[in-house]
């Protein structure tokens, strides 16, 4: 039997290996065939040579993020241990370009392989299909995006729409204002536009028009100029919307519709719309799709186990 020692040098060893050494046991999860036991500063590793070496290669990836960032949690670990090969992962402080440079001094940037995908065929593609779970930073990437090119003026406003499904509420008995009932089907464009845009801006852009955030029955007939547009949650789009809203497009525009097929609350029988797009436009050249998936979640950890758990019960139905 092959072994290895890796010693952790100017780390904390304690912090390193998590409390209660929480995280050497997720990496026993993650290398079943091989023998781990950390002791003091020291971490000795008994198994075959190549399995071995695939263990040194991670291991130093993650002790890299430690000494950069003096710590560690199950989500970087998982991100490292789960993509294909070491080059799909980059710390976030070495994923790219900052995107933005957010609210309190956040620096808003792609963080797994899949987003700075995103970001790259954005670059090359006027229209952009985004699909993926819930937690892939579809919106949050594509929200970011538009920022970046409203800031260096690449367009003139942004605009963000969604459809308005109501959850089991009609939207006629619900109190306030138009507004008011459609701000809650709006909030996480918010959201995502207050971690990256002062609050004080943020309202003088939406006042002005520069910024509008709006459901998509709003956009029939008009005519999307110098804007960058995103379309969230389409796949709760009918085939007479999607097609209503990506002849929009004008010229000087980016287009970005995201989705997740995986939860459409449509009327039974009724056809998604971001479904049927995604068969029509697959070949069509200057429309750029990509898919992204529980390897790229960046929410709670919990969040990536609650996919892969829903994705047993539907493979089994």
């Amino acid at each position: 039997m092959n072994e290895i020692v890796i010693e952790l040098s100017e780390i904390n060893p304690r912090e390193f290996f998590g409390q209660g050494n929480e995280h050497i046991e997720l990496l026993k999860k993650y290398f079943p065939k091989l023998k781990i036991v950390a002791r003091g500063n020291k971490i000795k590793v008994f198994g075959d040579e190549e399995m071995l070496e695939e263990f040194d290669e991670r291991i130093t990836m993650l002790m890299d993020h430690f000494g950069k960032y003096n710590k560690l949690d199950e989500n970087v670990i998982e991100r490292v241990l789960t993509s294909e090969k070491s080059s799909d992962y980059q710390t976030s402080a070495e994923s790219g370009e900052v995107l933005v440079h957010g609210v309190g001094g956040r620096l808003v940037k792609a963080q797994t392989a899949n987003q700075r995908k995103l970001v790259e065929l954005m670059r090359k593609n006027d229209m952009v299909f985004a699909i993926g779970p819930a937690g892939t930073g579809k919106t949050y990437t594509g929200v970011a995006l538009a920022v970046k090119a409203l800031k260096e003026k690449q367009v003139r406003r942004i605009i963000l729409t969604r459809p308005a499904v109501e959850a089991g509420e009609n939207l006629g008995f619900l109190p306030g204002d138009l507004k008011e009932k459609l701000d809650p089907y709006m909030q996480p464009l918010y959201d995502a536009l207050r971690d990256m845009i002062p609050q004080e801006r943020l309202d003088s852009f939406i006042e002005k028009g520069v910024i509008q955030i709006a459901p998509l029955a709003f956009m029939r007939g008009r005519t999307l100029d110098n804007a960058f547009v995103i379309l969230d949650e389409a796949q709760n789009t009918t085939h007479a919307q999607m097609k209503m809203f990506l002849t929009r497009m004008g010229k000087s525009a980016k287009f970005m519709i995201t989705g997740d097929p995986g939860q459409i609350d449509l009327p039974r029988r009724v056809i998604s719309g971001l479904k049927e797009a995604l068969l029509v436009l697959k070949e069509v050249k200057g429309v750029g799709i990509i898919y992204l998936d529980d390897k790229d979640v960046i929410r709670h950890r919990l969040v990536k186990k609650i996919i892969s758990a829903y994705k047993e019960i539907e493979h089994t139905e």
